[in-house]
């Protein structure tokens, strides 16, 4: 359970950084909520994960799905760039935090 849990706190932080994104464009209500609602779900989510999961692993996997999902949806909505060297970054942080895992 811990690890769903911490997919979804992962989820939520992309969710709270789109919301980010949406106050510094538009600055109303909705942004605000999107952000707020995101981040309060990102973090509690990360704390029940952290209660089972070794902390360091749990910090790394979060950042790792905040970071990865932040980028792709930069990428697909908001028309980041698309460069293969930016995907190959992101492939090698999939592997970093992957190799974390399996030597935990």
């Amino acid at each position: 359970m811990a690890w769903i849990y911490l997919i979804l706190a992962g989820g939520f932080e992309v969710v709270g950084v789109t919301g980010m994104n949406k106050v510094v464009k538009y600055k109303n209500v909705q942004s605000y909520l999107i952000l707020f609602i995101g981040f309060i779900l990102s973090f509690s989510f990360l704390g029940q994960a952290m209660k089972t999961l070794p902390m360091g692993l749990s910090y790394a996997v979060w950042t790792g799905i905040g970071t990865i999902g932040g980028t792709i949806v930069g990428m697909l909505f908001y028309g980041e760039s698309k460069d293969w060297k930016r995907i190959l970054f992101i492939a090698m942080i999939l592997a970093a935090v992957m190799g974390l895992k399996l030597t935990s």
